[in-house]
């Protein structure tokens, strides 16, 4: 017997308008799409509600800023330095960039089968085995709803720490940095975040395409004063000398574990597929914005982090200084206390430029997952504001839940940081979960594919599978600690996070998504109900 859950290459449900949304026609809003889009959204039974307003540029714009590779590298990068030193990040960034890239052509070529904000819970659902593809879509849809909530979280909060940074460096004798004053800055930047991300969206390409400029300026302004200001460690130390300062048995089991630090630094690049309903002719533009993006960013992030590395000249030093942040010491090797608090304005800027795109980004996956019915309160979520176009309660509910979870920090930042953890352990399994299932369909199914304009061709299978297993490399190696022995504060709480929102997911299953949610499949040209 045929199996009656594939869809089939040719159906005439594309032409029911209560399934494709043709409806809406009647209402003459002039949302901005193309003939393309028209064709993708009705393939995927989806009603056109946003406005599409980002063109190539500000596409790839958007997605260079949100993944902001160097900035992260700046940053971000204590456990690195931590667990492998200068010469394991160096290495880590190279060997993680190449094995990313067969995650990222893989996620492109899905966003242009299926370019809708839901991503990859929606690819889950449509290439997925059969029976398997409601609860597994359902899965893929949480995990990933979580960890865009929890990286957004993280942009304001480093946001509200580097400012404090700068504070130490120029008051060393009189400020003491606190976490309710952080928590402060946290809540006072996602009011703004808010405010702009609703009634600034028109104005947002515009802006990503200005910050694309300045996140070109700052990495050659900060890049210039490694080169032209900063100390120098021998090119020997900087890229062969490995360090093992978390006490793992042996410098490659620590090397290992600060991966981590390059993981981060790479991931992100989907994030344009979540405003696919946003970009005109998003089959072709998202995949390029995607591809282009991590090709810039990692050419750009190379250089950086060899530029990087070479002034870090003391790693212990760098790593206790005062401010919490070894960029800070490096700087200060470099220029004066001023021109340290200058620079520093810089990652500042950009960052916060990153976190009004990472609410964008979450606030568009979280809508569509419920536009799909898949959070509680699905309907309230799932509104959009007809004269904004723009999903107005879930940009509202994510930035609420970016101060709660700042809340939590004024108590205790080992429980902030766990949750913020969170972040790349739930969207490495997302990648597992859509690769695998295009992998699936792929070999067992190709037929039953969808034409994209951006096709990864007869190397589909070789690129989904080191896709796959990178994925589960990364999340793998996403759960262990700092370092040994374990303490509270060293200890990784990504193992109970996700054990945690894994269970919760499976209890709402139960008792409410088995009934409410069918999974975006059910809508797509040529389903067959069983």
């Amino acid at each position: 017997m045929a199996n009656t859950s594939l869809p089939e290459k040719t159906s005439s449900t594309a032409n029911d308008p209560e399934i494709t949304g043709d409806s809406e026609g009647s209402d003459h809003i002039d949302h901005g799409e193309t003939s393309q889009d028209r064709v993708d959204m009705s393939r995927m039974g989806k009603v056109q509600e946003l406005r599409r307003n980002y063109r190539p540029l500000s596409a790839l714009a958007f997605t260079v800023i949100l993944q902001g590779v160097w900035e992260v590298l700046l940053t971000a990068t204590y456990q690195g330095l931590v667990d492998g030193g200068p010469a394991g990040l160096i290495w880590s960034f190279i060997w993680t960039w190449l094995g990313m890239t067969t995650v990222i052509l893989s996620l492109a070529e899905m966003a242009s089968m299926a370019p809708t904000a839901g991503g990859q819970y929606h690819w889950v659902s449509e290439f997925a085995p059969p029976s398997i593809q409601k609860p597994l879509s359902y899965f893929t849809g949480w995990m990933s709803t979580l960890s865009w909530q929890a990286g957004t979280a993280s942009g304001p909060f480093l946001v509200g720490t580097l400012i404090q940074a700068s504070a130490v460096v120029m008051y060393p004798d009189s400020y003491e940095p606190t976490a309710w004053q952080g928590t402060l800055m946290v809540i006072a930047v996602t009011i703004l975040v808010w405010a702009l991300n609703i009634w600034g969206s028109k104005g947002m390409p515009l802006f990503q395409n200005v910050m694309l400029g300045v996140h070109v300026a700052g990495f050659v302004a900060i890049v210039v004063v490694f080169w032209a200001l900063s100390p120098k460690e021998s090119a020997r130390v900087t890229f062969l000398e490995f360090r093992n300062d978390g006490g793992w048995s042996t410098t490659g089991l620590s090397l290992m574990v600060g991966q981590i630090s390059a993981i981060y630094a790479c991931i992100c690049s989907d994030s344009s597929a979540h405003m696919a309903e946003e970009i005109k002719d998003a089959g072709k533009t998202v995949p390029r914005a995607m591809v282009g993006a991590y090709l810039m960013n990692g050419v750009v992030g190379l250089v950086f982090i060899i530029s990087y590395m070479f002034a870090v000249t003391d790693v212990p030093a760098a790593l206790e200084d005062l401010t919490g942040y070894p960029h800070m010491w490096v700087f200060g090797q470099a220029v004066s206390p001023g021109a340290v608090a200058a620079l520093n304005t810089i990652p500042i800027v950009l960052i916060f430029a990153g976190t009004l795109t990472f609410n964008l980004s979450t606030s568009r996956q979280t809508w569509a997952f419920a536009r799909d019915n898949g959070l509680p309160f699905s309907g309230w979520i799932a509104h959009v504001d007809k004269k904004l176009q723009v999903p107005v309660n879930s940009v509202t509910l994510t930035c609420v839940i970016t101060i709660l979870l700042s809340l939590i920090n004024i108590g205790s930042d080992v429980a902030f940081n766990a949750i913020i953890s969170l972040n790349v352990v739930s969207l490495m399994i997302t990648y597992v979960c859509s690769i695998g299932s295009v992998l699936y369909r792929r070999v067992r199914h190709p037929e039953l594919l969808p034409s994209c304009q951006w096709s990864l061709g007869r190397w589909g299978v070789a690129i989904n599978t080191g896709g796959l297993l990178y994925s589960l490399h990364a999340f793998f190696w996403c759960f262990w600690p700092e370092g040994t022995p374990v303490t509270l504060e060293s200890f990784n709480w990504a193992s109970v996070m996700f054990v945690g929102v894994s269970i919760l997911s499976l209890l709402d299953y139960v008792v409410r998504g088995r009934r409410q949610y069918s999974g975006p499949v059910v809508l797509v040209e040529g389903y067959k109900a069983q």
